[in-house]
């Protein structure tokens, strides 16, 4: 019986033998088409050479392409696990012409590499051919059904519909007639009942389609309307898992040796057999493919979250996590665990799986570690509130429960019906969207201008001047107080401002308004409904008397250095890791400076130190700030502007330029970044998966830190009576401490040697048992090494128990040989029961125990109690 490594091999060698090129497979994961997110069928990676955009460098290639389907046209999510043959992630086997062969070749190679190659019995084998489209224009493909007629008898050749024999990317796009070939895997019996030919395309999981030969010609335009391609193409596209049930003689894709060693480990961690309960087998199921689908999008670079694909990618995770909670019983992660099952299964073939597997397993744990968190508390309000519909005669919760799962709990309402679904209930999906768009309006109103709690002493709209001043005058439009932590601020709204509110990363200003009576310190200034508010501990006596705004001009300076800085240590960071990293998130405070990006694995120190040598040797170019205020977004993006995480912009923007940095941005800056300094980065660490944390500081405090590392260094070399070489003596003395510790450790086992003949020497013998029983004043790790010594050389009838005190600690140690263990004696039960005497507990294995306590007076009794409790 072929392996599924051996039926991969031999179909892309097969074709190779014909002229075709090996390609990789494409990512699952697609970046640069706007219509898919993902790959979800061969060609795919095709696309622009079958319209004609780009020239074929190969006129025949084939592979084993990864593809992934769970939404749009080609949705299977919902049937995944339940049945035998569907998948999210799969592998698809394909071969192409682009321009070369055509019809009469596809199905004459295909006909032969599935009877001649792999031995398929033609008997089994149907082929379906498409019937015409009057509404477009298109005939029977009687070419096809002629060359089909060479191989299969013509009960064997089955007219198809446009549904079915007519493939079609989208609404858009290539297309073309095609021809699938079904296979009958059923039992004689079965075939002697009814004819494979009356179960084609009827969903029958033992009659199934193997193979689609799509004979592309034509491209879909948007108008509906078919035009021909540049050049006549071959796609064809068989299902490899398909393909390896019907070659090992299974009768589902999932008892294949491509799911079967993951089923398994599944089933051994979660303590369970697989084929015994159906809800069980469905659960392993979803888990076995639903691990493989993140394992290969995560090696694609596309990580669980909250948007587009990774959204889809966070979905099918907890989908398999839900199954695995509710019907196998886990409470904690456990699906990062059949990371290395899956890697020996598929790693040859791709070996990305081999090089990303630390960054899966990460990726995958803290996934489950943060649903689970969830999922627990929310199934339980599920599960009250489906108790509570239906003692109230409904087989439906509301709208507003359904919207509290998914707004508190993270529950999406596909994975609340889901489990509705299992109890026979429904969910409001109207209710729902009702509740959806009650929380958007909420949105809306909470970003309204005025509110009834302001005291409005004049109109008008503030004016942010913190670009070009740190002093001006103004007045107070508006103010409120607020309760904060049991203290009492006020809001304040001027109509001039030169303090820069929190946004973007960047704190906000802090400093004084100041009148001719009074000052009034500001101790942070927010954005809030798009008003700049001042957060203060006052208000001014005289509300209405002119008044000076005056920002704190040496925090300024420092925050406007360490948000420079993030834009030159953005630009070097990709520079040294690649064009990948992605700016998550920043802190800029005067203090430090905090930058969160998109990187697959910890930043080494030799990068780390490279990328600081490039911020700062452009710190000393002295690279003077270049402000593009309120341009046009489209020549921004021209400029080459990066556009930050998550940023909403308008149709003018702020570009901040030094040198080859250009960003949109809209903080604090210095007018040159001679004025930053210096730059250190003092931490580098993972904040999530796939997301790195860098922590630096810049100017004066990174000339503190070089005095901090100066006195450090100095008090060493005191404890080294000031060595001129301060390494190589701490080297020196290392090296001396090892040898003393090897001297010790040699020492300490010459003393167990002793000690372990010493005890051979007192063992007795009682009942034919030898009983070494001994008190001894010896460390845990000494007991251990003896004991297993002795059992080592004493390997029939043996019973050793030794009490041993270190440091003020009780041990209590247990050892029997195995033939007294099959004859009955337990270590684990003798020691739980006689640790109670030196006030403790413990336990181990049958044939060696351990219990520790806090009553080393009592070990001499617990001795005596293990070899009473043996009765010698």
């Amino acid at each position: 019986m072929l392996t599924a490594n051996e039926i991969r091999t031999a179909f892309v060698k097969f074709f190779e033998s014909k002229g075709h090129h090996i390609v990789p497979s494409a990512p699952m994961v697609i970046k640069d088409d706007p219509t898919l997110m993902f790959t979800n069928a061969g060609m795919n990676q095709f696309k622009d050479i079958i319209l004609g955009n780009q020239p074929a460098k190969y006129k025949r290639v084939t592979d084993s392409q990864k593809c992934l389907r769970v939404s749009g046209k080609h949705n299977d999510l919902e049937e995944v696990g339940h049945d035998t043959y569907h998948h999210t992630m799969f592998e698809m086997l394909g071969n192409w012409s682009f321009g070369d062969y055509f019809k009469h070749e596809a199905i004459d190679w295909a006909w032969e590499f599935l009877v001649d190659v792999l031995k398929i019995n033609p008997e089994n084998l149907y082929a379906t051919v498409f019937e015409g489209s009057p509404e477009d224009g298109l005939e029977r493909d009687d070419e096809a059904a002629s060359f089909w007629e060479k191989h299969l008898p013509k009960d064997h050749i089955i007219n198809g519909n446009k549904k079915d024999n007519f493939w079609e990317m989208g609404d858009t796009g290539p297309c073309g007639p095609c021809s699938e070939i079904h296979i009958d895997i059923r039992s004689e019996e079965e075939k002697q009942r009814t004819s494979g030919r009356e179960l084609i395309n009827k969903d029958h999981p033992q009659v199934i389609e193997i193979w689609n030969l799509v004979f592309m010609q034509y491209n879909r335009k948007a108008d509906g309307t078919l035009e021909g391609l540049p050049a006549k193409v071959i796609d064809t596209g068989m299902g490899f898992e398909r393909l390896c049930m019907a070659l090992q003689g299974k009768r589902s894709n999932y008892d294949t040796d491509v799911f079967q060693p993951i089923i398994k480990v599944i089933a051994e961690l979660a303590h369970q057999s697989y084929g015994v309960d159906t809800q069980k087998d469905i659960a392993m199921r979803v888990i076995a493919d639903h691990v493989r689908t993140i394992a290969f999008s995560i090696t694609d670079g596309q990580l669980p979250s909250n948007a587009k694909a990774g959204y889809v990618i966070r979905r099918i995770l907890r989908r398999a996590v839900r199954y695995a909670y509710t019907f196998l019983e886990q409470k904690q992660p456990f699906m990062y665990k059949l990371l290395p099952v899956l890697v020996d299964n598929m790693g040859e073939a791709y070996p990305e799986l081999k090089a990303q597997k630390t960054l899966i397993e990460k990726v995958i744990k803290e996934e489950e570690e943060s649903f689970l968190r969830t999922l627990e508390t929310g199934i339980r309000l599920l599960e009250k509130t489906m108790e509570e519909a239906k003692n109230a005669g409904k087989t439906s919760i509301d709208g507003h429960s359904a919207f509290t799962l998914y707004d508190t709990f993270g529950f999406p309402l596909d994975l609340t019906e889901l489990i509705l679904k299992e109890h026979n209930m429904t969910a409001d999906v109207e209710g729902f969207q009702a509740e959806m768009q009650k929380q958007k309006e909420r949105a809306r109103n909470a970003a309204s201008v005025e509110t009834g709690d302001w005291i409005i002493l004049k109109e008008g709209e503030p004016q942010f001047v913190g670009y070009d001043y740190t002093e001006y005058e103004t007045e107070i439009l508006r103010y409120r107080e607020v309760k904060q932590k049991n203290k009492t601020l006020y809001q304040i709204v001027l109509s001039h401002t030169p303090f820069y509110a929190e946004s973007g990363g960047q704190i906000g200003d802090t400093g004084v308004i100041v009148n001719e009576f009074e000052t009034i310190p500001i101790i942070d200034t927010k954005k809030e409904n798009n008003l700049i508010v001042h957060f203060s501990t006052g208000i001014p006596q005289h509300l209405e008397a002119p008044m000076m705004a005056c920002v704190d001009t040496d925090k300024r300076a420092a925050c406007a250095a360490n948000h420079s800085c993030t834009h030159l240590l953005d630009q070097a960071l990709r520079e040294v890791l690649g064009t990948h990293v992605e700016q998550k998130g920043s802190l800029v405070t005067p203090d430090s400076l905090r930058f969160d990006f998109s990187h697959f694995q910890k930043v080494t120190p030799e990068e780390l130190r490279q990328v600081e040598h490039i911020v700062n040797e452009r710190i000393r170019a002295n690279t003077p700030l270049c402000e593009f205020r309120s341009i046009p977004i489209e020549q921004a993006k021209e400029m080459g502007a990066i556009a930050l995480f998550g940023e909403k912009y308008g149709e003018e923007v702020r570009v901040i330029q030094f040198g080859s940095s250009i960003e949109f941005c809209g903080g604090t800056h210095v007018s040159a970044t001679g004025s930053i300094g210096m730059m250190r980065i003092i931490s580098e660490s993972s904040i999530a998966a796939g997301v790195r944390r860098i922590e630096a500081i810049t100017g004066e405090r990174v000339e503190d830190l070089i005095d901090e590392t100066q006195d450090l260094i100095i008090a060493i070399k005191g404890l080294f009576n000031n060595a001129p070489d301060l390494r190589s003596t701490i080297v020196k003395y290392i090296e001396e401490n090892n040898g003393l510790k090897k001297q010790v450790e040699t020492f300490m086992k010459e003393r167990d040697a002793s000690l372990k003949q010493k005890l051979i020497e007192t063992a007795r013998e009682v009942k034919g048992i030898k009983v070494i029983k001994a008190t001894l004043p010896i460390v845990a790790e000494s007991v251990k090494n003896i004991v297993f010594q002795l059992r080592g050389e004493i390997t029939e009838n043996l019973l050793v128990v030794i009490g041993s005190e270190a440091e003020g600690k009780a041990l209590l140690t247990v050892a029997v040989s195995d033939d007294l263990v099959k004859a009955g004696v337990n270590a684990g039960q003798l020691v739980r029961e006689a640790s109670k005497l030196i006030q403790g507990g413990g336990g181990g294995q049958a044939h060696f125990a351990q219990a520790g306590g806090k009553n080393p007076e009592g070990l001499s009794a617990a001795v005596e109690k293990v070899l009473t409790l043996a009765h010698l």
